[in-house]
């Protein structure tokens, strides 16, 4: 434990009281410290420190690993078995019963057993069970960005059931929702829209039946894209493993265009008394013509990257005009940032038309130097915890995580080469917010006790890690809290109780629920302080603040993912190439290996890395020799080849 006296104190904005948080704030700067450690700040005029911090190239890897399994405890349909669920978390697989989702029926249709289809699979969406098709596609598109950004983090030893067998963690993850996603496409290329599942603690105790809604133009297009971007990525990281899936994927995204374009107008708003579908879901995962717009663009978007065919570009590009950042003469927003994402993504892209290209450079730079937001409130320093958004809504800590990923993002462009660095700083500070460097001293993640998560989340909104659960409640209080790694919503300035509350909800017990406990915070704070750290359910309504999301928990790990260093041992340098396969055969293995590079008849030089980066084999090999791995232990390894001046890298497992 090491002591650190700053030089110097600056006040931030001259000592003035920050609107959003309620706070005066010093900053120090202690980037001089450099040696990796567990440290704290104290204030000895006070007499008060912080938490304790650790300095490390590697302070991010267990919690990029435990974040990332979060996923894992949201599948449905799939036991949750020891050693991969902990302990605490064990369950059998859910929703697998009677007229559930092996057996799901149309909602409006229930008694007709025609309509029974096997949608199991996939994950639950958020703190409920339910499962929405256009939400799971932007988790999957996100997930296969992740995994292109960087693909050596994404290793195979992440504790999932899946790991060790040869395959990235991440790419295990995205089939698993990848395949829920293709049962929801049918024969005619329409994919339907949402599934209600019934609730219980834990997740295996629901009895009741699953239903599904009808097909629809968004969940179509959003299909569409996942496929479209999973067969391009699948079929990159192992041509020969996954051809036939890439090419299953790439015929189903084609389908799916051509569906949605012959129904365009097609809708359904679950849970809605205009469509006589109350109680089917939670969210309504029906968007507006706007959405559905962006829906369209994305499924042409990824089509062309896919089959470069111009059929798709052109569809994308007559369609620029009406995005929001040139519609709306240069508008950017935390609530637009799926679109943005796309024309980032445009402009990676070969044979794109430059003036279109130029355009969307300077309408970005436009608008992200515009008054108030996004780089002017960075380079002017608005927030004092430095990780400015504009508002503190529902899902708030989604938001930071989308502002670090366009700083990012914006770097990676390079239409801003001037501030780059500023962006990369600045990118990491929304995670250190998260991480607690926020007005409450908060980590909004569940359970991180043992990977260093000091004052963490004890309890959110879950059906599984219920308010009342002997089991699964608070930590410290009930037998073993929630399980670990979920991100929160988060602060939320707009939270309110249900309007019944406090004399009309039906009746006078109901009426006391109103005041089963206090709800001041989060009401009657500043924005940043808008939290409180409960799970109560109706009327209190705690799931405004402290739901997870599958959609919050892709962009928080989609901006974690970028600072992570997993010690793979492999440096994968400029000349490192996974266009070109090593081959490993047999693999996995026992005994010998030989390793194989398209194209290359020469001597390699193999290297063997184990998990942690330590080297554990090195040999020169003449063509045609074996690599003997028999006294290796069992688990996963890392292979390096060098063939001239390239390396190549793949995963070896020993049996």
């Amino acid at each position: 434990m090491k002591l650190f006296f700053p030089d110097q104190l600056t006040q931030w904005n001259g000592g003035n009281t920050d609107a959003a948080s309620g706070d005066k704030i010093w900053w120090f700067d202690f980037s001089e410290i450099t040696e990796n450690g567990v440290f704290y700040v104290s204030d000895e005029t006070e007499n008060k420190r912080s938490y304790d911090f650790v300095i490390s190239n590697h302070v991010y890897d267990d919690l990029l690993k435990t974040a990332f399994k979060t996923f894992f405890y949201q599948r449905a349909g799939f036991a949750k078995q020891a050693p991969f669920a902990g302990e605490g978390w064990q369950d059998a697989a859910s929703h697998l019963g009677p007229l559930q989702d092996a057996n799901c029926r149309q909602f409006n249709d229930p008694n007709n057993s025609s309509t029974e289809k096997d949608l199991s699979g996939g994950w639950y969406d958020a703190g409920d069970y339910n499962k929405y098709t256009s939400w799971a596609a932007n988790y999957i598109i996100t997930m296969l960005r992740m995994f292109k950004e960087r693909p050596e983090i994404w290793t195979d030893d992440f504790g999932i059931p899946e790991s060790g067998n040869g395959i990235s963690d991440m790419l295990d993850e995205i089939k698993w929702g990848m395949d829920w996603l293709l049962k929801m496409q049918q024969d005619d290329g329409g994919s339907l829209s949402v599934m209600g599942l019934d609730a219980s603690s834990p997740p295996s105790a629901a009895t009741g039946p699953s239903y599904y809604g009808p097909k629809t133009a968004n969940a179509t297009w959003k299909s569409s894209a996942a496929f479209a971007m999973g067969a391009k990525c699948f079929r990159a990281a192992d041509p020969d493993l996954f051809e036939s899936y890439a090419d299953s994927l790439e015929a189903r995204a084609i389908a799916a265009w051509s569906w949605a374009g012959q129904n365009p107008s097609s809708q359904f708003a679950n849970n809605s008394w205009s469509t006589n579908s109350l109680g089917l879901g939670a969210g309504n995962q029906e968007t507006d013509s706007l959405g559905r717009f962006f829906a369209k663009m994305s499924s042409a978007l990824y089509l062309y990257d896919l089959t470069l065919e111009p059929q798709y570009l052109t569809v994308f590009e007559n369609g620029i005009s009406d995005f929001p950042l040139i519609a709306w003469n240069n508008y950017l927003s935390q609530y637009f940032q799926e679109s943005q994402n796309l024309l980032f993504h445009y402009l990676t892209l070969s044979d794109i038309n430059e003036q279109l290209a130029n355009q969307i450079r300077a309408a970005t730079l436009a608008a992200t130097m515009g008054p108030g937001d996004f780089s002017a409130a960075l380079l002017n320093q608005l927030d004092p915890y430095r990780a400015f958004i504009d508002d503190y809504n529902w899902g708030s800590n989604q938001y930071k995580s989308d502002y670090g990923n366009y700083f990012l993002r914006l770097r990676e462009s390079n239409i801003d080469a001037a501030n780059n660095e500023q962006y990369t700083i600045a990118a990491e500070d929304y995670l250190h917010y998260i991480h607690g460097v926020n007005p409450l001293q908060l980590v909004y993640l569940s359970h991180t006790g043992d990977i260093g998560g000091d004052n963490h989340l004890m309890e959110f909104y879950h059906s599984w890690f219920s308010n009342g659960s002997a089991l699964w409640d608070r930590e410290g209080i009930s037998t073993y809290g929630p399980a670990p790694g979920f991100l929160s919503g988060g602060p939320n300035e707009f939270y309110e109780v249900d309007g019944c509350c406090p004399n009309d909800c039906g009746s006078a017990e109901n009426n006391a629920l109103c005041n089963a406990e206090s709800v001041s915070p989060p009401l009657n704070q500043p924005p940043m302080k808008s939290y409180k750290d409960f799970n109560t359910s109706w009327p209190l309504n705690s799931w405004q603040i402290t739901e997870n999301s599958n959609g919050y928990q892709v962009a928080y790990l989609s901006l974690l993912s970028k600072f992570a260093e997993l010690e793979t041992g492999v440096d994968i340098q400029e000349k490192t190439t996974i266009d070109q396969k090593l081959l490993i055969y047999p693999n996995p293995a026992s005994e010998k290996i030989s390793l194989s590079i398209k194209g290359w008849n020469g001597n390699l030089f193999a290297e063997i890395f184990d998990i942690h980066g330590n080297l554990v084999r090195s040999e020169k090999l003449a063509p045609g020799a074996s690599l003997n791995i028999k006294n290796l232990c069992h688990g996963v390894y890392f292979v390096k080849a060098t063939a001239g001046e390239k390396h190549y890298i793949s995963k070896l497992v020993q049996l």
